[in-house]
């Protein structure tokens, strides 16, 4: 694997390791992993509780650092930046998609879509038309006044990948997104997947389910903090 990114790499990850300190004792969670995530691909990352699927979607996702080893996103060198750079960096290039929507209960759905362009300082005006396009794009037009009460579990997780999509990040982040969903519902998200990654997006899911999995172009798995296989899919269709 190479140490730099090509021009083609979203995602290089060279040898990362992340080691917590539990008291006296050290835990691996990642040891040595190595990947590489293209633009526009869409990856599902698998593995039981405990594999470090989870650390590495954080790390993936800026939310923490390695040990050691070398991140590089979208040709930026990002695991040796500050926690003020690393805040930046999300904002900027990484749209997070939660299994429980985190959605602010007192605003309504346009609001919630909005809060991300607040924090990155753009002006009313751009951030009521991209957060009413972003809300077009999931089919939520229609129920943009509503609070997420109002609103059905489908529907409160289209509001969320509005959400963040809204700054057109680089990578869509998304955390056992159809967890909390019915099987037909979330049928109706992972075909919104599709669509967004059919628009250009690249999409990192963390999934434990194989069904939800094989929609992806590409699965990971991850076993005691190693990746035990990387395996090509047919995808959706």
């Amino acid at each position: 694997m190479p140490d730099t990114p090509s021009d083609h790499d979203l995602i290089l990850a060279v040898n990362l390791t992340k080691t917590y300190e539990l008291g006296q004792q050290q835990v691996q969670a990642l040891r040595q992993v190595s990947l590489t995530i293209k633009r526009n691909e869409f990856v599902a990352i698998m593995g039981p509780s405990g594999s470090g699927k989870s650390t590495l979607m954080n790390i993936l996702g800026c939310l923490d650092t390695p040990t050691s080893g070398d991140y590089f996103l979208n040709g930026q060198l990002v695991s040796t930046l500050s926690e003020d750079e690393l805040a930046y960096i999300r904002n900027k290039e990484i749209g997070f998609v939660f299994q429980v929507f985190n959605l602010l209960p007192r605003a309504n759905a346009f609001r919630n879509v909005e809060l991300p362009m607040i924090y990155a300082g753009a002006s009313r005006e751009e951030r009521e038309e991209k957060a009413r396009r972003a809300l077009e794009m999931v089919d939520m037009k229609d129920r943009m006044h509503h609070l997420p009460a109002e609103l059905s579990g489908g529907e409160r997780q289209r509001v969320a990948i509005a959400r963040a999509l809204v700054n057109n990040p680089s990578i869509l982040l998304a955390d056992e997104p159809t967890g909390n969903l019915d099987t037909r519902t979330g049928e109706e998200i992972l075909k919104l997947f599709h669509k967004i990654h059919d628009g250009g997006n690249t999409i990192i899911m963390v999934t434990h389910d194989h069904e939800v999995a094989n929609h992806a172009q590409k699965i990971i798995q991850i076993r005691d903090g190693q990746i035990e296989k990387e395996e090509m899919t047919g995808g959706w269709s």
